[in-house]
C-alpha cells in the first residue's frame, strides 16, 4: 500500500444525541486531518448512532497509537457507553480460512487474494479432511488437517488442536469456507466479532443443514446465501451481506447447488472484504454495514 492510500479508520456507535458528529469533526480537523470517507447512521429503534471515518494518514502528524490515545478523550465525552475502534489500514491483516471438501470458496478467496481484491493475507487453511491440501499449496499457502471424529462428542480435542492452530496466526478474520463443523460456544466467544460463516440460504429461511434440500421440498424461485458473524446459536449471528438467485420448478436439487455456488462466493468475498476495511459495526443481533 502506498502512503498515499494509507488511511486511519474510525469507527464508533454510542446513544444517540446531537453534537457527536460536531464532536468528532472538530476533534479530526484539530489535528488537520483529511476526512475523505465518512458515513453515518442514526437508528430509530434502538436509539443508536454510528459513524465510520477514513482519514488520509499523511494528513495527521501523529501515529495511530497516539490518535487512539487523543480519541479516548473525545470517546469519554461523548459518552460511557460509547464503543469505538481506530485502525490503521497500513497495519497488515491475517484471515484463516477454515474448510472440509466443498472447494468453490476457497477457490475464490485464495484467487482474489492473489489478485490483490483482500486487503488481507491468507495466512493458512485449515481442514477437517485433506481434500483441499493441494488447492492451498498451490496458492502458497499453508495447509493444516485436523481430522474430526464422526462422533460429535469426541470432537473436544480436535476443536482444541483447531483454537491453538487459528490462534498462533493471530488472524483478524476466522473464515468458515464451507467449513461445515458447528462450533462450541467457547470458540464463539473466543472469536466473538472476528469468525465470519457463509450459509447456503437466504437466512433466516432453512437453517441448518442441507438447506438446498430445503428449499427444494418448499419449491421456492429464489434461494440465496448469507454471510454472517458466528455465535452460539446456529445461524443466527449478525448479517453482513446476502443475495438471492431465482430458480424455478425445473431446476432439482443439483441445479440449484451448482447456482448457488455462485452466489456463495459473491456474498463471502463480499462480506470479509468490508470486514477486513472496518465497514461492519455489530450492535447487538444486527450489524450496520458501510458499504
Amino acid at each position: 500500500m502506498s502512503s498515499s492510500d494509507r488511511r486511519f479508520v474510525l469507527t464508533l456507535g454510542c446513544p444517540d444525541r446531537t453534537g457527536i458528529v460536531a464532536r468528532i469533526s472538530t476533534f479530526l480537523a484539530d489535528l488537520g486531518g483529511s476526512i475523505v470517507e465518512a458515513a453515518y447512521h442514526a437508528d430509530a429503534d434502538s436509539g443508536w448512532f454510528f459513524t465510520r471515518q477514513a482519514v488520509a494518514a499523511s494528513s495527521v502528524s501523529v501515529s495511530a497509537d497516539e490518535l487512539r490515545s487523543r480519541f479516548e478523550v473525545v470517546a469519554r465525552e461523548i459518552g460511557p457507553e460509547t464503543e469505538w475502534a481506530l485502525h490503521d489500514s497500513g497495519e497488515p491483516k491475517r484471515v484463516v480460512l477454515l474448510v472440509s471438501k466443498e472447494a468453490h470458496c476457497l477457490h475464490d478467496l485464495l484467487g482474489r487474494a492473489a489478485g490483490g481484491e483482500l486487503p488481507a493475507t491468507i495466512s493458512a487453511v485449515i481442514g477437517n479432511h485433506p481434500e483441499l491440501e493441494a488447492t492451498a499449496t498451490a496458492h502458497g499457502v499453508r495447509f493444516h488437517h485436523v481430522p474430526f471424529p464422526k462422533d460429535p462428542a469426541e470432537r473436544g480435542p480436535a476443536f482444541t488442536e483447531l483454537k491453538e492452530l487459528v490462534d498462533s496466526y493471530s488472524p483478524d478474520a476466522v473464515v468458515l469456507a464451507r467449513f461445515m463443523q458447528v462450533l462450541p460456544p467457547e470458540l464463539c466467544e473466543h472469536w466473538a466479532g472476528r469468525a465470519i460463516n457463509i450459509h447456503h440460504s437466504f437466512l433466516p429461511s432453512f437453517v441448518g443443514a442441507k438447506p438446498y434440500h430445503q428449499a427444494f421440498a418448499r419449491g421456492v424461485k429464489l434461494i440465496g446465501a448469507t454471510c454472517h458473524l458466528v455465535t452460539s446459536e446456529l445461524d443466527a449471528g449478525p448479517i453482513i451481506e446476502q443475495d438471492v438467485i431465482r430458480v424455478d420448478h425445473s431446476d432439482a436439487v443439483a441445479d440449484m447447488v451448482r447456482q448457488g455456488r455462485d452466489i456463495e462466493k459473491l456474498v463471502l468475498a463480499r462480506g470479509l472484504r468490508w470486514h477486513l476495511e472496518d465497514r461492519v459495526l455489530v450492535h447487538g443481533r444486527k450489524t450496520v454495514v458501510f458499504s
